[in-house]
């Protein structure tokens, strides 16, 4: 097969790109309407800086909801502007001239290549710095919900043999309620510490036990060391960013740090690493979903339909939806601890690989 670029695949790649920037353009217009009609009596009501709102909310907010809707972009495209070649019997030309369904599809994979390394790009390097100050402005100026921003029934290890646990940590005042600390050596508890409240203080980086007991227990079986006071300064490996590791915040992390972070909540036995695991998953396996659905795209698209280009387009839209809706729905096999993360994050594209697979085929027949 010969791969050289020829101009009936720089037609088609043209086609391609530009159609698909258009769309989003245009769709993009239209959510940014709604987004500001949805907020503006927040905007208002926080005073929200006509500069803040333009380039550190919707400059920021642009990437982040291109890439998240990237799958239905790339679908609709292939099927407007493919269904389009095909009402005008451009395909069918192509076909004539002895290129093969297989060779045809060269230059829309060539495409969906280009648009996937986009969308991995962005996922790993510029959407997770735009989301620092998107979330910065929405924690600001917009309505947040404080169950959200509140932890409980927190534990953690922090480090071999050192386990930390909290009842309630709220964000308004940086508090963990009912906090207690325990240290085990050979399987045996030789200190606990317990406090009503830990604050945090960043003028030492550490926390400010209140209403504390300090028991030391005796290896030999003879009495143990109480001590108790109205406050005391701690030390741990544990400060109050911990606690922001949430659905929110792993938005904001580059790819590494994100790495970083899911290696240590593990050694902490962190539940919170459930969102860690699924952002991580979610950036690599949104990119390859423009491949799968570009080759369902063509498949369903490009022959002649009673319906004509408004059937295609009504399938497209219905089916990558369902993509969207089915990787949504596949972080709950996560959350249910159903699934590993890579597995349910993954699935939506081995299951519409397949889908693709049979349509393919089916179109080169």
């Amino acid at each position: 097969m010969d791969l050289r670029l020829k101009k009936i695949d720089k037609y088609i790649m043209k086609k391609f790109i530009v159609t698909f920037f258009i769309a989003l353009l245009l769709i993009i217009g239209i959510v940014i309407i709604f987004d500001i009609s949805e907020k503006v009596d927040d905007f208002v009501e926080k005073k929200a800086p006509l500069h803040a709102i333009i380039f550190d909310y919707y400059v920021n907010f642009v990437p982040y909801f291109m890439n998240m809707f990237s799958p239905l972009f790339v679908f609709i495209t292939v099927i407007f502007f493919t269904s389009r070649m095909a009402a005008n019997s451009e395909i069918i030309a192509i076909l004539s001239c002895g290129v093969s369904f297989h060779r045809m599809m060269y230059p829309y994979m060539l495409s969906a290549l280009l648009i996937a390394m986009l969308s991995l790009g962005l996922n790993l390097w510029v959407i997770p710095r735009a989301n620092i100050v998107r979330v910065k402005f929405e924690a600001q100026y917009t309505k947040v919900n404080r169950k959200a921003l509140s932890s409980r029934d927190v534990h953690y290890q922090l480090n071999p043999g050192e386990f930390v646990y909290v009842e309630s940590f709220s964000s308004w005042n940086n508090t963990a309620y009912n906090f207690s600390l325990e240290k085990i050596e050979d399987n045996k508890l030789i200190e606990k510490i317990t406090a009503e409240t830990a604050v945090w203080d960043s003028t030492f980086g550490g926390w400010k036990l209140k209403k504390y007991f300090v028991r030391d227990y005796n290896p030999e079986g003879l009495a143990d060391k109480v001590t108790f006071g109205t406050e005391k300064d701690t030390v741990l490996n544990l400060t109050v960013t911990d606690f922001y590791r949430n659905k929110k915040t792993v938005e904001t992390l580059p790819f590494g740090s994100l790495n970083q972070l899911i290696k240590i909540q593990k050694s902490r036995g962190d539940a919170n690493v459930m969102y860690a695991q699924i952002e991580k998953q979610t950036r690599l396996a949104l990119p390859f979903s423009a491949f799968i659905l570009t080759i369902i795209g063509v498949s369903l698209s490009s022959r002649k339909r009673r319906g004509g280009i408004g059937l295609n387009i009504g399938l497209g839209i219905a089916i990558s939806f369902t993509y969207i809706l089915f990787l949504r729905f596949s972080q709950m096999f996560v959350y249910s601890d159903t699934l590993p993360p890579a597995l349910a994050l993954w699935l939506p594209n081995f299951i519409f690989a397949i889908i693709a697979g049979v349509l393919y085929w089916r179109a080169c027949k």
